[in-house]
C-alpha cells in the first residue's frame, strides 16, 4: 500500500496527461497494429507515426487556439491599461466600437461622480487585472507541459502497450479473467468518449454554422472550423466560439444577429448535451441518464479531465457489480 501511494503521489503532477494519453493509446492501439504490420513490423515507426498524427490533427489545433487566446487577452488588457494611463476615461472610451462606446458614456454620466469614479473603481482592478494576465500566462504554459507529457507517454503506450497489458494481468489482484474483462471494459469506454466527442464536435460545427449563414457572420467558414476544433476543449467548448461570433456581430453594428446568435448558443449547448450521451450510451450498455451524470460529475470533481473519468469511473463500477454477481452466483 505504501509503494502504491509513493507512485500514484509521484504521477499526480501528470494524472490528466496519463489518463488521456492511456484512453488515447487504448482507442487507436489497433490502428498502431494495423500500421506496424504495413511497415513489416517495425512498431517503433508505427507509433511514431500514430503519435505524428494525433500532434497534428488534435494536439496542435488545441495548442494553436489557446496560444492565440492568450495572446489576445495579454494584448487586450496591455493596450487598455496603456491607453488609461496615457488618455484616461475619455480616450478609453474613445477607443470602444460605436456601440459600446456610446453605451459605456451613457453608464458614465449617470454615475454621481463621473470620469473620476470610473476612475478610482479602474485603479482598484489594476492589480485584479495584472493577476489574471498572469494566471492566463501561467495556464497556457502548464497546458504547453501537460500536452507534451500526454503526447510522450501516448507514445511509449503504443510502443510497449501489448506488454503492459500483459503485466498488468499477470500481477494484478484479480484473476487473469477479470482482469481482461477490465481491460477490455476501459477499451470499449475509451472508444466510446472518442468517437461520441468526434461525431458531437461535428453535428454541433454544423448546427453553428446553420446559424453563421443565417446571420451572414464574416469568415463563416473559419468560424465553423474553430468551432469543430474548440468543441474537443472542456474549458472553450463550441458555446464560446458562437458566443465570439455574436460579440463580434454587436460591436460592428449588427445587434439582430448578434442577438439571433447569442440565443443560438442554447441550441449548440442543448446538442452538445444529448447527442454525446447518446453515443456513448451505445457502446457503454448504459442509460443515458447516467452518461450525462457521469460527464457532468467528472467535469465537477476533475476539471476538463473529469470527461474522460467520469465514464471510466462508471464502468470501472459496473464492471465490479458484474463480478461480484458472477462470483455469488457461483457459490
Amino acid at each position: 500500500m505504501l509503494a502504491v501511494a509513493l507512485v500514484a503521489y509521484l504521477a499526480y503532477p501528470f494524472a490528466s496527461a496519463l489518463l488521456v494519453a492511456a484512453v488515447l493509446a487504448a482507442a487507436l492501439s489497433p490502428w498502431c497494429e494495423r500500421v506496424a504490420l504495413r511497415l513489416q513490423g517495425r512498431r517503433t515507426l508505427a507509433a511514431a507515426l500514430v503519435t505524428a498524427a494525433v500532434t497534428l490533427l488534435l494536439a496542435l489545433p488545441m495548442i494553436g487556439l489557446t496560444l492565440t487566446f492568450a495572446q489576445q487577452s495579454v494584448e487586450a488588457v496591455s493596450e487598455i491599461r496603456t491607453t488609461w494611463q496615457n488618455k484616461g476615461v475619455a480616450g478609453v472610451v474613445g477607443e470602444l466600437p460605436a456601440p459600446l462606446r456610446d453605451a459605456a458614456r451613457q453608464v458614465i454620466a449617470r454615475l454621481p461622480r463621473r470620469e473620476k469614479q470610473v476612475e478610482e473603481l479602474a485603479g482598484d482592478q489594476t492589480g485584479r487585472m495584472a493577476g489574471a494576465v498572469g494566471y492566463v500566462v501561467l495556464a497556457t504554459w502548464n497546458m504547453l507541459f501537460q500536452t507534451a507529457m500526454m503526447l510522450v507517454a501516448f507514445y511509449f503506450l503504443l510502443l510497449d502497450g501489448p506488454s503492459l497489458v500483459r503485466w498488468a494481468t499477470e500481477v494484478g489482484p484479480l484473476r487473469q479473467a477479470q482482469m481482461r474483462q477490465l481491460l477490455s471494459d476501459f477499451r470499449d469506454v475509451s472508444v466510446a468518449v472518442l468517437v461520441s466527442s468526434v461525431v458531437a464536435a461535428g453535428i454541433e460545427a454544423l448546427v453553428a454554422s446553420l446559424g453563421y449563414l443565417v446571420t451572414q457572420t464574416p469568415q463563416a467558414l473559419i468560424f465553423t472550423v474553430v468551432t469543430f476544433v474548440a468543441a474537443f476543449i472542456p474549458v472553450v467548448g463550441a458555446s464560446a466560439v458562437v458566443l465570439s461570433a455574436s460579440a463580434l456581430m454587436f460591436v460592428t453594428g449588427h445587434s439582430t444577429a448578434a442577438l439571433f446568435l447569442a440565443g443560438w448558443v442554447v441550441v449548440v449547448s442543448v446538442v452538445d448535451h444529448l447527442v454525446k450521451p447518446y453515443l456513448m450510451k451505445g457502446r457503454m450498455e448504459v442509460h443515458g441518464g447516467v452518461v450525462l451524470f457521469s460527464l457532468l460529475g467528472g467535469v465537477a470533481m476533475f476539471g476538463p479531465a473529469g470527461l474522460l473519468a467520469g465514464p471510466l469511473i462508471v464502468a470501472f463500477f459496473l464492471a465490479v457489480v458484474r463480478m461480484c454477481q458472477k462470483e455469488l452466483n457461483a457459490v
